[in-house]
C-alpha cells in the first residue's frame, strides 16, 4: 500500500491489466455455481470457527486457535489486497474517459439536475408498473445476467471497461444481514463475485448491480463505479436499465443540489409536477424510500464507520461521502455533451 500510494505511475496501467485477469479467473471458477459463493463460505466460517473455538477450550490449545484465525485472515486480506484493493491507487476514471472534471457552480449543478430529472421523467414512463402506478418487480436473475454483461458496449470504446461480465449475484444468507447495515451490493475480492441482496428496491436494483460489476473491472473508488453503473445504464438497450441511470443520476444530483441550496432544489422538484413520468418518478422515490425506512437499525452507523474507515485507509479521504462524489462527473459528462 505505502508503495503504491508512492509511486501510482510504476506500478500503473500493469497492476490494473493483472487485477483484471486475476479477478476474471476467480469470477469464472465461482460463475458455475447459481449462488454466490463467499456467501456460502463466510457462513461456513464462521460455524467452522465456532466449533473448534469450543474445541480448543476444551482441549487447552487456544493460542494454536488464535494464531490460526490470524493467519486465516492474513491469507484472505492478502489476496483482497494484492488481487484487487490496489486499484484504489489507480489512475482516475475521469482519465481513462479523456473527461476533465472540476468544480462546478451552483448554476450549473441546477441545470444539469433539471436534465436528469427529465430524462429519468422520460424514461419513467416506459417500464411496466401495476394499476397504481408502482414499478413491478423485475428479476433478479435476469438482471444480474445483464447488470454484468452492461460493461461489453462500452468495452469496445473505452478499454478500461474491458474484462469479466459474468452475472451478478443474489446475496441469499448475507443479504438481509447488509440491507439492515445499510448496504445494498457487495464486490468480493477474494472470489471476483458481484453481489446484491434480494430487498434492493426495484428502481434502483438495475444500477446497483451495474454499480457492482463496475468493482469487478478494477474501478475501486465508489464514486468511479457509481459513474461507470450510470454509464452502463444508459448505453443499454433495456427500458430498466435505463430509468435506473436516470433515476439514480438526478436522485444523486438533487442530493448534492439540496445540501448547497435548499431553495433552488424544492424549486426544481415542483418544476414539473403536471408532468405524468415525473409524477411517476415521485412515486418510485416514496417506494424506494419505504423499503429503505424498513431496515433502518443501529446497525447502519457501525457499518458506515467501518467502511468509511476502510476507504479513508485507500486514500478516499471523503470516506463515505465519496459515493456522492459522482455528481462532479454527471455535471462534467452533461456540459460535455456526450
Amino acid at each position: 500500500m505505502f508503495l503504491f500510494r508512492r509511486f501510482p505511475s510504476f506500478f500503473f496501467p500493469v497492476y490494473r491489466n493483472y487485477s483484471k485477469k486475476w479477478i476474471a479467473l476467480l469470477s469464472s471458477l465461482s460463475a458455475g455455481f447459481s449462488f454466490a459463493v463467499w456467501d456460502i463460505l463466510a457462513l461456513c466460517i464462521v460455524i467452522i470457527l465456532i466449533i473448534t473455538l469450543i474445541m480448543s477450550i476444551k482441549k487447552h490449545f487456544l493460542l494454536k486457535w488464535i494464531s490460526s484465525v490470524f493467519l486465516l485472515v492474513s491469507v484472505l486480506a492478502f489476496v483482497a489486497v494484492c488481487g484487487w484493493m490496489l486499484n484504489h491507487y489507480a489512475p482516475k476514471l475521469s482519465e481513462e474517459l479523456s473527461l476533465e472534471v472540476n468544480e462546478y457552480s451552483i448554476d450549473q449543478l441546477y441545470e444539469t439536475c433539471d436534465y436528469y430529472f427529465r430524462k429519468a421523467g422520460e424514461y419513467a414512463l416506459t417500464v411496466q408498473r401495476d394499476s397504481e402506478g408502482h414499478v413491478l418487480p423485475y428479476d433478479l436473475k435476469e438482471i444480474g445476467e445483464m447488470a454484468g454483461n452492461s460493461y461489453r458496449k462500452l468495452g469496445e470504446t473505452y478499454p478500461i471497461f474491458v474484462g469479466s461480465y459474468d452475472r451478478v449475484k443474489k446475496l441469499s444468507l448475507v443479504g438481509e444481514y447488509l440491507m439492515y447495515n445499510g448496504i445494498i451490493g457487495m464486490f468480493m475480492p477474494v472470489t471476483g463475485e458481484s453481489g446484491v441482496p434480494g430487498s434492493v428496491p426495484t428502481v434502483v436494483l438495475p444500477f446497483t448491480m451495474a454499480h457492482e460489476a463496475g468493482h469487478r473491472l478494477s474501478l475501486a473508488a465508489e464514486e468511479q463505479a457509481n459513474f461507470a453503473a450510470y454509464l452502463a445504464c444508459v448505453n443499454s438497450d433495456d427500458e430498466r436499465f435505463i430509468y435506473s441511470g436516470y433515476y439514480n443520476a438526478f436522485s444523486y444530483c438533487f442530493s448534492s443540489l439540496y445540501q448547497n441550496d435548499q431553495q433552488k432544489a424544492m424549486e426544481l422538484f415542483h418544476k414539473y409536477d403536471e408532468d405524468t413520468g415525473i409524477s411517476l418518478l415521485k412515486l418510485d422515490r416514496q417506494d424506494t424510500s419505504a423499503v429503505y425506512r424498513k431496515y433502518e437499525s443501529p446497525l447502519k452507523e457501525v457499518s458506515d464507520q467501518i467502511n468509511d474507515t476502510y476507504l479513508k485507509t485507500f486514500d478516499e479521504e471523503s470516506g463515505i461521502k465519496s459515493y456522492g462524489e459522482v455528481t462532479d462527473y454527471l455535471i462534467a459528462w452533461y456540459l460535455s455533451g456526450r
